[in-house]
């Protein structure tokens, strides 16, 4: 059952929101394991596209661990399919069965009013172009809307609305967040950023780089619409990602850890926003903790 709001009303609530960004989203894997492990409670979640996936499967039972272990678990081959590229005319870009499944297997029948963490996911309706905020009803079905890239993977039908990737519309939702109660919003930015195109000379702009450049032009809508919206939030963490493609899935251990990192290296910033206190390390880990400079 959601967690009952009489039980944090002695503290500020606190509530993340969670990008798109495809690959680049398993940073919030990291993000939401180094607050874990600083005991840094979420009250709220909401998310968008890989935001909506990672952070959906935490709300369910506040269990982080085993999306991290199962991403470590796939094999190399297996996530390299999440990035092969089909070229059938009339066809999605990515075959989507193997995520779709996937969603499927662990979401089940599982509803988002059943979160152990109030949750919400957000999707775009393909027909008007209108945010859709996804509060209620099967937790796969909300994943895979708010998850479907255009051009990638096909809209799905929810409630009789054709919906698509809600990084469209809301990249970045803190605004949804905040609605949902949280006094303090901590908001995760891993894909929307300025598109500089002085930074290109003419020979990299051309049909070989085409892809690159697509989603790099995505990044700058998503860089307009998100700098309204992440007003909003109290603290933007930015794991240092945005080097990777946005389909580099074989790159997940490196961009869980850059998530991880970027978020305990906000452990103190955080702690004066939030009010709330590190767990004391024993004498050990602050041996250690010295002698590898981890601090």
């Amino acid at each position: 059952m959601p967690r009952k709001l009489s039980s944090i009303k002695k503290r500020k609530t606190i509530g993340i929101a969670l990008g798109g960004g495809a690959s680049k989203g398993l940073a919030h894997i990291g993000v939401l394991k180094a607050l874990n492990e600083a005991r840094i409670p979420i009250d709220f979640i909401a998310g968008t596209s890989m935001g909506a996936l990672v952070g959906g499967w935490y709300a369910m039972d506040g269990d982080i661990s085993s999306m991290e272990d199962f991403i470590s678990a796939l094999q190399k081959r297996e996530r390299k399919s999440l990035a092969k590229i089909s070229l059938k005319k009339g066809q999605p870009r990515i075959k989507n069965e193997f995520i779709m499944k996937i969603i499927e297997r662990q979401f089940g029948s599982h509803r988002i009013e059943n979160c152990k963490i109030p949750f919400k996911a957000v999707a775009t309706n393909v027909k008007t172009g209108d945010e859709i905020i996804l509060a209620k009803g099967k937790m796969a079905d909300a994943i895979k809307a708010s998850t479907a890239i255009p051009i990638v993977f096909d809209p799905v039908e929810v409630n009789g609305k054709i919906l698509a990737d809600g990084g469209l519309v809301n990249p970045v939702p803190a605004d949804v967040v905040r609605k949902m109660g949280a006094d303090i919003v901590i908001a995760v930015d891993v894909s929307t950023q300025w598109f500089d195109v002085s930074a290109f000379s003419a020979n990299l702009l051309n049909l070989k780089n085409i892809e690159s450049a697509v989603y790099s032009l995505i990044g700058v809508f998503g860089y307009q619409i998100a700098k309204e919206r992440l007003k909003r939030a109290d603290m933007v963490l930015n794991p240092p990602v945005l080097g990777y493609r946005w389909l580099d899935f074989s790159e997940a251990e490196h961009i869980i850890a850059a998530g991880y990192k970027t978020a305990k290296d906000s452990y103190d910033k955080i702690c004066r926003l939030t009010k709330c206190k590190l767990p004391e390390k024993g004498a050990l880990e602050e041996f250690w903790g010295f002698v590898l400079d981890r601090d």
